[in-house]
């Protein structure tokens, strides 16, 4: 099996949450196939429960789905294992939902296209391209072991994660309880970063906002109170904080025009067409700079909220709740001069492409394994403004030269002491 094999036969897989199984026994059976040494764990509801990045009640820890949901790895070792560093290659193989309306064809059977280049479906770019790319850079580094052109010791684990879109379940059980009897001293996750070294990742907090108003008939609105203009006025000032954030709070790797970015991604208001709107629900997505906390970012929001209020007869009478749902993501980064991070810029500079570390508006696994103090990278095939989009696609060649760096950062990593 190729490379192109693999990546096609594992995008086929319908790996939406709760229904990774399939495609982690494949994964797992592959792993085997190839000579690894193989390893399997499943996340503990009640240490997920206790973690700030999910939302659940620790009294209750059953919310957390993780049955039936394994997460897995594969270990090549080089030379004396013990004598050199451990090395993690990490990547998620749980999908988003696909809209198939919305795609020009089935989302889970690749439409490979040789002229473009190109291969699309859901998970081309996130992230199961990144997976195969590193599974296959093992492979790589472990012939070229063999065939005696490279001496090393150490070793090298490739992971396949589940409930990465969830918060990070596989990740997070692995940063909390290490599923294997060796220690890990740094790791790269394969996510789209169009082939650019990420040090920092943003993070985010999901808040849920409702306000009540007063029903009406549409014929006499005027004694009603439209619960969609009170939202307009907190919309108007969670976005003026947004712009206020993006002149106060800088970072060198983040140029861009919105660093921190404040997302209203549903709203859903009323009952009735010929009714005045007397309730309404808002979920957001709130930016969390590097150097921020979760928390830090949330009781400002909640700050200019109460602004709002204050200035509102009614908001004053009727305050509108404003609580976390969903999954929390606080901000990771590390430093540029990690050997990990050394030693992807080298195998960069190598290939002759740009080394300069960068940052990402978006949240990663790699957040649970710096905070167990795994200094993580971020680098991979495609781009994430291809991930969760119609005709999701990755560029092959990007895929290619995905394994041949990370096969050298691999190599220069285990050299490095």
């Amino acid at each position: 099996m190729d490379l192109r094999d693999f990546v096609d036969a594992l995008l086929r897989f319908e790996s939406v949450a709760r229904a990774e199984a399939p495609a982690q026994q494949w994964v797992k059976n592959r792993l085997h196939d190839f000579g690894f040494d193989t390893y399997e764990w499943t996340a503990d509801p009640a240490r997920l429960a206790e973690h700030p990045s999910f939302p659940d009640d620790p009294d209750d820890p059953d919310d957390i789905d993780t049955a039936n949901r394994p997460s897995v790895a594969g270990v090549v070792e080089f030379g004396d294992p013990d004598a050199g560093p451990t090395l993690v290659l990490d990547g998620h193989v749980d999908v988003v939902p696909a809209d198939r309306e919305l795609w020009s064809h089935d989302p889970f059977l690749p439409d490979w296209d040789d002229e473009a280049g190109t291969v699309s479906a859901r998970g081309a770019a996130d992230m199961k391209a990144g997976v195969a790319a590193c599974v296959f850079a093992a492979l790589d580094l472990r012939d070229a072991v063999e065939a005696g052109d490279i001496d090393l010791d150490g070793q090298v684990v490739v992971e396949s994660v589940v409930g990465e879109e969830e918060g990070g379940i596989g990740a997070a059980a692995a940063a909390l309880e290490n599923p294997y009897p060796f220690e890990r001293d740094a790791a790269l996750v394969a996510e789209p970063t169009r082939l650019k070294p990420v040090v920092a990742t943003e993070g985010s907090v999901m808040k849920r906002l409702r306000l009540t108003g007063r029903t009406a008939h549409a014929a006499s609105r005027w004694r009603g109170v439209d619960v969609i203009e009170k939202f307009e006025a907190i919309r108007e000032a969670f976005f003026d904080l947004e712009a206020e954030r993006t002149d106060a709070v800088s970072h060198p790797l983040y140029d861009y025009p919105i660093p921190w970015p404040v997302c209203v991604g549903r709203v859903e208001a009323g009952t009735w067409a010929s009714s005045v709107a007397g309730t309404l629900t808002a979920e957001w997505r709130l930016g969390v700079a590097p150097g921020e906390t979760v928390a830090e970012v949330e009781a400002a929001f909640e700050e200019r909220l109460s602004r709002v209020v204050a200035d509102d007869e009614w908001l004053s009478a009727h305050p509108p709740a404003f609580e976390r749902f969903s999954v929390q993501f606080e901000p990771a980064e590390i430093d540029a001069d990690e050997p990990v991070v050394e030693s992807l810029r080298a195998a960069l500079r190598a290939d002759g492409r740009d080394d300069d570390p960068v940052g990402a508006t978006y949240g990663a696994d790699s957040r649970h394994y710096v905070e167990a103090g795994i200094p993580t990278v971020l680098f991979g095939p495609g781009d994430i403004d291809q991930a969760h989009f119609p005709d999701e696609t990755v560029e092959w060649e990007e895929v290619e030269v995905a394994r041949d760096v990370i096969r050298e950062t691999a190599t220069r990593f285990l050299q490095s002491r």
